[in-house]
C-alpha cells in the first residue's frame, strides 16, 4: 500500500509553499498526498447561530434573516473550502504527483489525529490566512499541532526552494536520536549534503554522541560532517541557517538539554518563527 502524506491547506499564502514541498516530498518518495481543509465550527454554521443573540421580543422578520446569514455563511465557507482544495490538487498533479482531496467540519487537532494513524508526515504552513497581518506570530493552529502531532510534522516555510542541503539538530536525546534515524530511513534525504550539530559544551560526551549519529547515516549510504558550536541553540542554529546555506533544519521535537526548550514554550515558537526554512520535528 502507497504511503500518504497529509497536507493541510487553508488558502493563505502559505498553502502554496505546503503544495510544492508536498510535492517534492512525494516526488522523492512516492507518496500519495491528502490534502485537507478543516472548516472550524462557526465556518461550518455549527455554534455561530446569530439568531440565537437576540433577546426575546425580537420581531421574527430579524430572527429569519439572521438564521439566513447563518446558512448563507456555511455555504460560502463550504464553498470556498473546495475551491482551496481542488486549486491545492491542480497544483500538485500539474506536477505528476497524485492527490486527494478531504474537507473536514470541526476541530483542526480533532481532525488530525483521526487522520494522522496512517500517514507517514503532516506538512503545514508556518502560519495561516493572517500571515500578511502578522507576520512576527506564528498561527495559533500551528503551536496546537506542534505539542500534540505523533507523526513527524514538516513546517513549510513561506516559499519552496529545492532542498539540497540539511541540518540536522542533535543533543542526545531520544527525540534526537528518532530524528537522526529517521533521516537515515527516508528515502527524502538520500542523496543530499547532511551536517549534524551539537549546541553547548564540547565535551566527550557530545562528541560521542555525534559520533553515534553520524555512524548511524553513515549505514544508510550517508556521509554527514558534524560540529559543536557554542551559545544558545535558537541563535546559534539560525545563524549557521543563514551563513552556511542550509535549506532544511531537522530536530526532535523534545530534549533533555537546553534544546528541550525549544518545544516547550515561547523558546520553541521563537525558534520556528525565526528560522527562514523548513523544519522537521521528529516525536
Amino acid at each position: 500500500m502507497t504511503k500518504k502524506i497529509i497536507a493541510l491547506v487553508d488558502g493563505s499564502t502559505y498553502s502554496k509553499s505546503v503544495c510544492d514541498h508536498a510535492g517534492w516530498i512525494a516526488g522523492r518518495g512516492v507518496y500519495a498526498v491528502e490534502l485537507m481543509h478543516v472548516l472550524g465550527r462557526r465556518e461550518g454554521g455549527a455554534g455561530s447561530d446569530l439568531s440565537g443573540a437576540i433577546s426575546l421580543g425580537a420581531r421574527s422578520a430579524l430572527l429569519e434573516e439572521l438564521s439566513r446569514l447563518d446558512e448563507q455563511r456555511a455555504k460560502l465557507a463550504l464553498t470556498r473550502g473546495r475551491a482551496i482544495l481542488e486549486d491545492a490538487k491542480a497544483l500538485l498533479e500539474d506536477d505528476g504527483i497524485r492527490a486527494t482531496e478531504h474537507l473536514r467540519h470541526g476541530d483542526l487537532i480533532e481532525a488530525i489525529s483521526e487522520k494522522e494513524g496512517d500517514a507517514e508526515m503532516i506538512l503545514v504552513g508556518k502560519r495561516g490566512e493572517a500571515a500578511d497581518f502578522a507576520k512576527g506570530h506564528l498561527g495559533s493552529n500551528l503551536e496546537r499541532v506542534v505539542r500534540v502531532a505523533s507523526k513527524p510534522l514538516f513546517i513549510a516555510s513561506r516559499a519552496f526552494r529545492p532542498i539540497r542541503k540539511v541540518l540536522i539538530a542533535y543533543d542526545g536525546s531520544a527525540s534526537a536520536r528518532r530524528a537522526v534515524d529517521y533521516v537515515a530511513r527516508s528515502p527524502l534525504y538520500a542523496g543530499l549534503g547532511v551536517s549534524i550539530v551539537t549546541v553547548g559544551s564540547d565535551t566527550d560526551a557530545a562528541r560521542a554522541g555525534l559520533d553515534d549519529a553520524r555512524t548511524m547515516l553513515s549505514a544508510a549510504g550517508i556521509e554527514a560532517e558534524t560540529a559543536i558550536l557554542p551559545g544558545q541553540p535558537e541563535e546559534a542554529l539560525g545563524k549557521l541557517i543563514e551563513e552556511s546555506g542550509f535549506d532544511h533544519l531537522v530536530m526532535g521535537a523534545s530534549g533533555h538539554s537546553r534544546l528541550r526548550s525549544l518545544f516547550v514554550g515561547s523558546t520553541s515558537l521563537e525558534m520556528i518563527r525565526t528560522c527562514k526554512v523548513p523544519i522537521l520535528l521528529v516525536r
